[in-house]
């Protein structure tokens, strides 16, 4: 994808053409190898890194920003001292493995920069002048290939996202998973919409369902006339969809039974949203077998005066703690839920799934978990999230 943008934009075009050493990570543009002069005197190579505004996913548009990151030590005269008319501050930012800017540059022609060549060509200029007055032979312009190894490599395109929000080295947390979705009615296309915008290795979806008029209403997107009258199965529905995004969604057109269990063998972590409690037992006393982690959810509304009333819950199961699971999740149908005849509830389909993902996060590292509590349920007419089940 790297090269695609970068064959693209003609900025980013012109700066490879001309021998810069450059490099697409995620939403940055990394510049290898800037010579620089340091405060002894020596000849350095630091890295420039700029932020990547795009106007789509494959060209780049005018720079947000004129500031810029630098690798290295501080850039100085050829005598040694500082070069101030760039100063800006010291800059901790993580942008890869192995890669962290040390300080961040200001140099803001009256207009701006109009393109990534103009930015990186202008603070190459300033930064590299007393490196090349000290030695004839340096230069930026080495002609030499570097792959994109960025983390984003499940994504069909870059995620500028986890970039703009200094968050995209977190995103490492996710690498090896795959993630198993089984069932895609309201609550799991939301799992899934989330999910897909994740760096999982995989994600695969299971339900044997034709993906009728009534889903559309309580699922994430809107689907066109043109997509209901093909009568699809959930999976290739979704799976159609949300590829648009993520490389690695693999369908399964089938209910998880007792005779395809060993499918989720593979699986990191797997989402329980079927609407049949009877169903879940046989599937999570499988995955405690198999010590596989998974969230089981489930939502109950019931019509009351009128109004809607209900609870929203999300349980979570781990080989350390299970004990919970006969008290918090039923495996019995309950015929006293309104929720089947009144299906268009896509808020409350979103947050069940919203909760259910959080929670997958803080498992995993990605936020913080304070409580580490396995079940957890929100109560609609009184506003109350509710956290049990604490595991030590």
């Amino acid at each position: 994808m790297s090269q695609q943008l970068i064959s693209h934009s003609q900025d980013l075009k012109r700066l490879r053409d001309e021998g810069f050493e450059i490099e697409v990570c995620g939403g940055y543009l990394l510049v290898h190898h800037i010579p620089y002069v340091n405060q002894q005197m020596q000849v350095k190579f630091g890295v420039l890194v700029s932020d990547l505004t795009l106007i789509n996913p494959n060209t780049t548009g005018r720079p947000n920003t004129h500031v810029i990151y630098f690798c290295g030590e501080h850039p100085c005269n050829k005598d040694g001292t500082i070069i101030t008319q760039i100063q800006h501050s010291g800059h901790n930012k993580i942008i890869k493995p192995g890669i962290s800017t040390n300080y961040s540059f200001s140099n803001k022609p009256p207009k701006g920069y109009e393109d990534y060549y103009q930015k990186i060509s202008r603070y190459t200029e300033i930064i590299s002048a007393p490196a090349k007055s000290l030695d004839k032979g340096v230069t930026e312009k080495t002609f030499r290939a570097i792959t994109d190894d960025s983390i984003d490599a499940v994504f069909t395109y870059i995620d500028t996202n986890s970039s703009r929000a200094n968050v995209l080295h977190l995103n490492s947390k996710f690498n090896g998973q795959k993630i198993a979705i089984i069932g895609l009615g309201g609550t799991g296309s939301y799992i899934l919409d989330l999910i897909s915008k994740t760096p999982v290795d995989e994600i695969h979806l299971f339900d044997g369902d034709l993906f009728h008029l009534h889903n559309a209403f309580r699922s994430p997107g809107a689907a066109s006339l043109g997509q209901l009258e093909r009568q699809l199965k959930k999976v290739h529905y979704f799976t159609e969809l949300y590829s648009n995004m993520h490389k690695h969604i693999v369908p399964h057109d089938c209910n998880i039974t007792d005779n395809n269990l060993n499918d989720l063998d593979t699986m990191s972590f797997v989402f329980i949203a079927v609407d049949q409690n009877s169903i879940r037992k046989g599937i999570i006393d499988y995955l405690l077998e198999k010590k596989i982690p998974f969230i089981d959810v489930g939502l109950g509304v019931n019509l009351v005066d009128d109004s809607l009333i209900g609870t929203l819950r999300v349980t979570l199961g781990t080989t350390n703690k299970s004990d919970h699971l006969a008290n918090r999740v039923s495996f019995t149908d309950d015929d006293n839920n309104d929720y089947a005849p009144n299906i268009q509830i896509a808020d409350l389909n979103c947050l069940n799934a919203t909760l259910a993902v959080i929670k997958w996060k803080k498992m995993l590292g990605f936020y913080q978990d304070l409580q580490n509590e396995h079940h957890s349920t929100y109560s609609i007419n009184v506003a109350q999230l509710q956290n049990e089940d604490i595991s030590t």
